[in-house]
Parts: structure tokens; C-alpha cells; sequence
């Protein structure tokens, strides 16, 4: 159990999930006026549909397959017949498909942010580094694939979801004791992962907290004619 495994993997998730928490309540109590998606659709609409649903869908659904698949107990699995070979061939192969449409999107929107001139003019610092990071961030997501493929065991993986366990029970000795066989690929998409948590408060991500998941249901409005 290495010093940087500690720091990384035992206090990281804390501090990282402290931030993004509070952070955001902070935020959302002193500077609602920035609490919005600062959408530049207006300035250039030229494949931005495409883009953003590409890169929406693609990201919800990998947040959505992350979380339940590193939170459901093994048990249940085990309940409804998924082994954990098969539970990681499922990971890589929708892990795939939803990653290769986020990142056709993410790509699009990236290079739209960076050479648009009238994008890039109203864009600031954070804007252009969440991007980016989540951008690098994919593509670390894309490269164990590969890597996952020479090894259907489910091992790794099973150590993934021990690691995430572990961490949400409070238990950060045994959360650092199950990443100690995971490589170094993974280990630094974890890292940069939780880093997205960190800084999430401080960019415009803020406005995934105000999804309108309500609009469907919302009373109509009475429009009156003269």
C-alpha cells in the first residue's frame, strides 16, 4: 500500500466529494446569476445539435453505467445470473457504444469552442479546462477498453467495484488495499474522474443540479387572446 495509492484512492475521494457537494450549495446560495448551461448556441448553431445531443447522451448514459455498475452489490447480480465475466463483458461493450458517441460529440464541441472566433471570445479559462478535461478524461475511458478486453476474468473490474464500495461505507483502508492490483491506465482515469468532481462547483457543469426533469409534468400555460 504506496503513500500515493493513500492520498489518491483513501483521501482524494473525500476531499474531491466535500467539494463538489458544498461547493455547489455555496455556490448556488451566493452567486445564483452564474447558475446556468452559458449556452453559445445563439453565436453559432452550425452542427450543434448534433454535437450536444451526441455528447449529452453519450455522457449520461456512461455516468449512469459507472454508477450502478460500480455500486450494485454483487449480490444482486449473483441473484439474477450475471457472473462477473459476463457483468464486464456488458461494461465493455456498452462502455463502447456510448463512449464513441460521447466522444464524436465532445470532439465536435471541442473544436468548435477552440476555433470559432466569436465561441472562443466568450468563453473563459474554465470553460475551455472542463472541456478539455473531460475530453482527456474520455479518451482514458476509450483506452481501457482494450485493455479490459485482454482480461474478461473480471477481476479488475471486481476490484473497481470493491474500491467504490469501500469508499461510499467509509472504509478507505480497504478502498486503497482494493485498488493495489489495478493498473496504472485505470487508476489515472479514477483520478482524473474524481478531479471532474473537484472542480465541478467552479465550472458550468453546475447546471446538471437544475435538469429539468419536472418540464413533462409542468401545469400548462394559460395563454389568452384578445
Amino acid at each position: 500500500m504506496s503513500y500515493l495509492d493513500t492520498l489518491f484512492f483513501g483521501v482524494y475521494p473525500y476531499l474531491a466529494g466535500a467539494v463538489f457537494l458544498f461547493g455547489s450549495l455555496v455556490r448556488f446560495d451566493r452567486d445564483q446569476f452564474t447558475w446556468k448551461a452559458h449556452s453559445s448556441q445563439i453565436l453559432n448553431k452550425k452542427d450543434m445539435r448534433l454535437a450536444s445531443n451526441l455528447f449529452h447522451v453519450g455522457i449520461i448514459l456512461l455516468f449512469f453505467g459507472h454508477f450502478f455498475g460500480m455500486l450494485t452489490p454483487l449480490e444482486i447480480l449473483h441473484a439474477i445470473g450475471v457472473s462477473a465475466s459476463a457483468k464486464q463483458v456488458l461494461a465493455v461493450v456498452a462502455g463502447t457504444i456510448f463512449g464513441v458517441m460521447c466522444f464524436i460529440g465532445l470532439t465536435m464541441l471541442v473544436k468548435r469552442r477552440l476555433t470559432d472566433p466569436r465561441v472562443r471570445a466568450t468563453s473563459t479559462r474554465m470553460d475551455i479546462f472542463i472541456l478539455l478535461l473531460l475530453y482527456v478524461q474520455l479518451i482514458l475511458g476509450l483506452l481501457t477498453v482494450p485493455v479490459s478486453l485482454m482480461h474478461l476474468d473480471g477481476h479488475n473490474m471486481l476490484n473497481l467495484m470493491a474500491w467504490a464500495r469501500n469508499v461510499v461505507t467509509f472504509d478507505p483502508a480497504e478502498a486503497v488495499a482494493a485498488v493495489s492490483e489495478i493498473g496504472f491506465l485505470f487508476k489515472l482515469h479514477m483520478v482524473l474522474g474524481m478531479t471532474v468532481f473537484l472542480v465541478f462547483p467552479f465550472s458550468r457543469l453546475v447546471h446538471i443540479w437544475s435538469a429539468p426533469v419536472t418540464y413533462p409534468a409542468r401545469p400548462y400555460q394559460v395563454v389568452r387572446q384578445r
